[in-house]
Parts: structure tokens; C-alpha cells; sequence
């Protein structure tokens, strides 16, 4: 299996703060109709493209990417032509009407955003259910996917905790915790978010999310005030169900190259994922970053700008 490990510091920071001011990162925000609904997007840095189409994770939005983003404006290597999503369900975009929505139709209204937006083809990141995404977008749309980027993507092993809870559950208790916790939570309605938040407010939320990162005191407050506020549970439970119907096989039309990297303290990452992905994308390889955990992107985005960004 093609895997490197990173071990330099890069411009590493567990301290990166996201950006909620679109303006600030040179970007506007854009509401785009597509077949799962309105999607909210920021966008902008235009040259002329190909696009730069940014996917967040579960219990995240478009500000995932924000110190990404502020990472290559101070290294000199800006990424350009941004299209940061809103994944349906999450942040600003309204779950899609159809009660139980697949992987496809995500990627099908990402593709048709980008499309609106004026862009042909792409260069595409995606976090966790992010990558999950990105890959049946390379599926579905081989020509117009140039290549893939993947920080943490959910693979086999989470699969695997929703379907087989037992087994898969004993391997990835985190995951599997944090899913029962969701399910509780969307049983409770509008009174699990404000739960959740007001764990947030006495300040609680912090240990409850130490898994996440390497060393959650060195995160910056407003990385975890977004868990906080970015908490959906009936999109995270719907994202579940939609990753436990995915056919996996998919994957092996992808033509396009593939770079993964996860943390070495990644508690949401399977064991043998990065094996299965290497066994069914040809052009496939991962790299461990040292210092990081499941949000690479935000402790490490030094590291992840060098390793991912064409």
C-alpha cells in the first residue's frame, strides 16, 4: 500500500482559528438551486479555473477550510477559484427534501453548483463525509474531476461501526459514540442542539471533543464554539445511513489521482482503510501527518496545503 508518514512541522498550529467573514478570504457568499435544494457556497479568487471545490465534514460548514485557505495566502500559494460548500444539511444549506438522500445526490448538486458557477472542471477537498463525497464526485464526473484530496475520509471502518455497531463499534468506539450520541440527540429535537450548546456555554464541549483533535487545549476557541453551532444530528444520522448503503466497488472508475492524508491520532479512521482505498483507487496514496488528529486541516494546514494542493 502506497503510505508515507509526515513528520515535519510545517506552519503547524493546533491554534488555527476559522474565519466566518467570507470578505476576508476574498470570497462572497452564493446561494445556487441544484436537484438537492438551495445550496449556500462561498466562492471567488476567479482566474479562470479550474475550480478549487472545498467539502466539509459532519457537525462542520465551509469555515472547516478557513485556515487552509489563510495557510496559502501566507505561504504565497493561494488557492484559487474556491467553491466552499455547504453541504445539503449543513451550515446555511437546508437538508434536500427527499427524506433518506444518497451520496449521489450530494455530489450530483455539487457538480451542478460548480457547473452554475461557470466551471467545467475541478480540483476537489474533501474532510471526512466531505471525502466521501468527493470521491463518487470523481466517480460520477471523470472527465471534469481533475484530482481528489482526502483529510481523514470516511472509509471501510466507519462503514463497518454503522453496520456491524458490535464489531465495527468495538474498533471505532469514538465514532460509534458519537453516532449513538447523534441518534439521541435528533430524538430530542430542537432540545439536543440547544443541549449541545449549552454544554458549549459552561464549558463542557472542549473535553467532549478531545478525541478530535491532538491536544484540544492548544485549539482555538472558535473551532470548537462551530462544533457547537454546526451540530446537526438528523443530518448527521441521514449521512450515516447514506455512507452504510454506498457501494464501495464505485470507486475503482476513478481515473483521476487520489492523495489522502489523516492524522496519526485520528480516532475516526479505521485501522485498514487506507488499505481498502489503495485496493480499489489505482492512483491512490496516503500520507500520516504527525501532529494531528481528525482535523488536519485545521491543527496541520501547512502540511495538508503541501501534501494535497496540486
Amino acid at each position: 500500500m502506497a503510505r508515507t508518514r509526515a513528520d515535519r512541522p510545517g506552519s503547524a498550529t493546533g491554534g488555527a482559528a476559522l474565519i466566518r467573514a467570507a470578505a476576508l478570504l476574498g470570497l462572497r457568499r452564493v446561494v445556487i438551486d441544484t436537484i438537492a435544494g438551495p445550496v449556500v457556497v462561498r466562492t471567488g479568487r476567479e482566474t479562470g479555473g479550474p475550480a478549487t471545490i472545498l467539502l466539509h465534514g459532519a457537525a462542520g460548514s465551509w469555515t472547516t477550510w478557513t485556515p487552509l485557505l489563510a495557510e496559502s495566502d501566507l505561504e504565497e500559494r493561494p488557492l484559487r477559484d474556491v467553491i466552499a460548500f455547504d453541504l445539503p444539511g449543513w451550515g446555511e444549506s437546508p437538508l434536500p427534501d427527499r427524506a433518506d438522500p444518497d451520496v449521489g445526490l450530494l455530489s450530483t448538486a455539487v457538480a451542478e453548483a460548480a457547473r452554475a458557477l461557470g466551471y467545467e472542471s475541478w480540483n476537489v477537498l474533501g474532510h471526512s463525509l466531505g471525502g466521501f463525497v468527493a470521491l463518487d464526485l470523481a466517480v460520477a464526473e471523470p472527465t471534469a474531476t481533475l484530482s481528489v484530496g482526502l483529510v481523514s475520509g470516511t472509509g471501510a471502518g466507519e462503514i463497518d461501526a454503522i453496520t456491524r455497531p458490535i464489531r465495527g463499534g468495538l474498533r471505532l468506539p469514538w465514532f460509534s459514540g458519537m453516532l449513538v450520541a447523534m441518534r439521541v440527540l435528533r430524538l430530542l429535537g430542537p432540545a439536543g442542539t440547544g443541549l449541545v450548546r449549552l454544554l458549549h456555554r459552561v464549558g463542557a464541549l472542549t473535553p467532549l471533543a478531545s478525541p478530535l483533535f491532538v491536544d484540544p487545549r492548544s485549539v482555538d476557541p472558535t473551532v470548537i464554539e462551530a462544533l457547537a453551532v454546526e451540530v446537526r444530528p438528523k443530518s448527521f444520522v441521514l449521512a450515516a445511513r447514506a455512507a452504510a448503503r454506498y457501494d464501495q466497488q464505485r470507486w475503482r472508475s476513478i481515473g483521476c489521482r487520489v492523495r489522502s492524508v489523516r492524522g496519526e491520532r485520528d480516532v475516526f479512521v479505521g485501522e485498514h482503510d487506507s488499505d481498502t482505498f489503495a485496493a480499489l483507487i489505482p492512483d491512490f496514496h496516503e500520507t500520516l501527518l504527525h501532529g494531528a488528529g481528525h482535523f488536519a486541516a485545521i491543527e496541520r494546514p501547512g502540511a495538508v496545503l503541501a501534501e494535497l494542493v496540486v
